[in-house]
């Protein structure tokens, strides 16, 4: 598998530390209001990477944090607190918030299929392992205590921006347009690892720390979350392209600082959901929520479907025009599938070897979710029979996780139970009465006439049978007659 590597600026093949086993890192949400459906378009294809893995015969270990306190709305540790933010709109506690935004950030991965990962870790439950960590620093020289906070010391390090080639000119971190320099810092791009010295009067969240009472700084929580569940040494770690500065970086810097080796070998970046105004924010323009797509209609597979339409390193335009393209599109998938029979014939080994491999070479090739798509409707051009087609669609679902098979079988219910209501109500002819034959043949010169887009010899039948007391029932399902 060639996977791009945020670090490298190149594709590179995987190759786990350990064979058959994976260690896996997502940033996860700040719990402090509903994730719009841009942040989620990141979590929709880190789960397709996990997924794609575990079917590639891997052992995943999956960590995710859950930021409910610490995260200030600025690079530079400035402004306000996202988390006391959230408490003073609605009126709650911080942890009341945390607790209701967790919920509905996993209600919303349910809804689209998302595999929780193997553990999730709340900020507030590992602040013995931040406060670890930060004296760790301290002593091995990498930190400085300077007016009442606990600084990371960038000048220690021979690189620090890790994912740009940028000097500390081209980034004056904290510096810029609103937001106030912070005057305790060494270097413009040294950041907090430890407040004590909160710039919020109410702040509720704080603990005993060596340097006084406090809390910890917001990517100090990655560090420590991913340490404590998978050791000093990780495979990849994802998350949006927005998080590479300074979270990533100052990640990098100080769990490397800590352990003394190289960390993390390949770094998995999903790119902006933006809509034709920019990129998706919540404090900007209608707040797009799943439940918001719901609340108009749309199915979230489907708009789980339009993400995978394009690649994960390519910024995404969100409209309405756009996902009811991917809506159509996705229904009628559906309901190509629903015509399918699984009990045709025997599975076909040779078809389903080479729909496959169109399948896992898509997917082989940096995780081209479109690609892989493609491979989907090729499926349904195989010259095999629905056993097999059926089964093919079902072991890409394993990864692409839309809900085709389920969606298909639900199909194919309904118009069972129509078809069975229909019989119940619909009389008894006889097959071999001259009058009801003629009826039938009627019928299917009708459909061909339909089917030909002559709808004057269509209607000329209709009016023709209804003068001899025959009514015709027109549905999905095809057409009745009901004599009298």
């Amino acid at each position: 598998m060639l996977l791009y590597n945020s670090l490298t600026r190149k594709r590179e093949e995987f190759v786990p530390r350990e064979e058959g086993k994976v260690s896996m890192y997502t940033c996860g949400p700040t719990v402090y209001h509903f994730a719009h459906i841009g942040n989620l378009r990141t979590y929709i294809m880190e789960d397709v990477l996990e997924k794609y893995l575990s079917y590639s015969g891997y052992d995943v270990n999956r960590v995710m944090n859950i930021t409910d306190v610490g995260h200030l709305s600025s690079d530079g540790d400035t402004g306000e607190d996202k988390m006391l933010k959230g408490a003073k709109r609605e009126k709650k506690t911080v942890l009341e918030i945390a607790q209701f935004y967790t919920d509905a950030f996993f209600t919303d991965c349910a809804k689209l299929n998302i595999k929780i990962p193997n553990a999730v870790q709340p900020a507030t439950g590992c602040i013995a392992e931040f406060i670890a960590l930060v004296q760790g620093l301290l002593d091995k020289g990498f930190a400085y205590e300077a007016g009442g906070n606990v600084y990371f010391d960038t000048s220690k390090l021979d690189e620090y921006y890790k994912f740009n080639d940028f000097t500390e000119e081209d980034l004056e971190v904290g510096v810029r347009e609103g937001v106030e320099g912070d005057e305790n810092k060494r270097n413009k791009a040294d950041f907090v690892l430890w407040f004590t010295k909160s710039k919020f009067d109410d702040q509720e969240l704080k603990w005993e720390s060596p340097w006084g009472i406090g809390y910890p700084g917001w990517h100090i929580e990655c560090s420590g979350i991913s340490m404590k569940y998978l050791g000093e040494y990780l495979d990849i770690h994802c998350g949006g392209i927005d998080n590479q500065f300074p979270h990533h970086t100052n990640e990098i810097a100080q769990t490397e600082s800590f352990v003394g080796h190289k960390w993390c070998n390949y770094w998995f970046h999903v790119y902006h959901l933006n809509t034709n105004s920019g990129k998706m924010s919540k404090s900007s323009g209608e707040f797009l929520t799943v439940s918001l797509l719901e609340s108009k209609g749309y199915n979230p597979l489907a708009y789980r479907y339009f993400c995978l339409q394009s690649h994960y390193r390519k910024s995404l335009v969100f409209t309405y025009e756009n996902l009811d393209n991917a809506t159509v599109a996705y229904n009628k998938l559906v309901a190509r599938l629903a015509q399918l029979d699984e009990n045709d014939g025997e599975l076909d080994d040779a078809a389903f070897a080479e729909g496959k491999k169109k399948f896992t070479d898509a997917l082989d090739n940096d995780l081209n979710t479109s690609l892989a798509v493609t491979a989907l409707y090729d499926v349904l051009k195989l010259k095999t029979n629905g056993k097999t087609k059926l089964a093919l669609v079902a072991d890409f679902d394993r990864v692409l996780s839309i809900g085709l098979i389920e969606a298909a079988a639900k199909i194919r219910a309904e118009k069972k139970a129509e078809e069975e209501q229909k019989a119940a109500q619909t009389p008894a002819y006889d097959m071999s009465d001259p009058f009801v034959v003629e009826i039938l043949d009627l019928i299917e010169q009708r459909k061909a006439a339909k089917k030909n887009k002559d709808f004057a010899e269509a209607d000329r039948i209709r009016q023709y049978l209804a003068d001899k007391g025959v009514t015709l029932i027109d549905d999905r399902t095809g057409t009745t007659f009901k004599i009298g």
